[in-house]
């Protein structure tokens, strides 16, 4: 009888130590490389091993809970069976250069915290549905080619702390959800297209600590409700084309002092009121 209960522990250890995830996460990754030109990798992926032992992937539990392959040279698109990691927390393709668009299916990825697509070739616009997961803490899609304006519909992301936008084509202005995500402390929008004004309602804001807006295209007034984020560290609004006065306390605020482009492309600094409780008098 111990003989057998031995045989059984043994058994049961060698299924435990073999475990593999589901089918359903193995198709997705290995769609993943052959999407993104897996014979090309810097670090290649034997396909015909575990799945433990490929190169960028973590697993726990028998679930595939982060993928990073930073600089690895992937290329081709990023497939839409992505969305079939549903235990995935991170996912990080960093400094490759995969192109295509974003599949809407990141949505899908409710466990999803950080995702980091930056520096790749990515083009056309931010999907709406990547607001549906929920548990996003940081977004970063900088340096691709993204077009179109940014989702109305970030205000979903209750969690976000993070946002970085910068050097991509996104046009028009910056919703008004956005001011709602009280928990962002990073949003970098900086060299785009967008215009239009920056509102008052940045104010709700409150944890924001670094506010990148340099090189786009925005106007009117700066608002003096940028004085009320008080974590606020690091601020570059400069080169657009906002006008009118600023208090002093902004101005030195600001990395570059505020310095804008006219209609002629001519650079100069905003004017610094010194009574600041006069400048707001005329704002209102």
């Amino acid at each position: 009888m111990k003989t057998i209960f031995t045989l059984i522990a043994i058994t049961f250890l060698s299924m435990t130590s073999f475990a593999e995830i589901s089918v359903s996460e193995k198709n997705a990754l290995i769609q993943l490389n052959k999407c993104t030109n897996g014979e090309n990798w810097t670090t290649k992926w034997n396909i015909n091993a575990p799945v433990t032992s490929w190169f960028g992937v973590t697993i726990v539990n028998d679930k595939v809970v982060a993928i990073d392959l930073v600089d690895n040279n992937l290329s081709g698109f990023l497939p839409s069976e992505i969305s079939n990691l549903i235990n995935l927390k991170t996912l990080n393709l960093f400094k490759n250069n995969i192109s295509g668009t974003l599949p809407q299916s990141i949505g899908e990825l409710k466990s999803l915290e950080i995702l980091n697509l930056s520096f790749n070739k990515f083009s056309g616009a931010i999907p709406s549905q990547i607001s549906n997961a929920t548990n996003l803490r940081s977004i970063e899609l900088f340096m691709n080619s993204l077009t179109g304006e940014i989702p109305n519909s970030l205000n979903n992301l209750a969690k976000l702390e993070t946002l970085s936008l910068y050097n991509n084509l996104l046009v028009g202005q910056i919703p008004m959800s956005l001011y709602e995500i009280k928990t962002l402390k990073i949003l970098q929008l900086n060299s785009n297209k967008l215009s239009g004004t920056l509102n008052p309602a940045v104010a709700n804001l409150s944890s924001l600590e670094s506010l990148s807006l340099f090189d786009n295209n925005m106007k009117g007034q700066v608002p003096f409700d940028l004085e009320k984020l008080n974590n606020l560290k690091e601020m570059n609004i400069s080169y657009n084309n906002f006008d009118g006065i600023v208090s002093k306390k902004l101005s030195t605020k600001d990395m570059l002092n505020m310095t804008m482009l006219n209609e002629y492309g001519i650079a100069s600094t905003l004017k610094i009121q010194s009574d600041r409780n006069s400048a707001i008098a005329s704002e209102e």
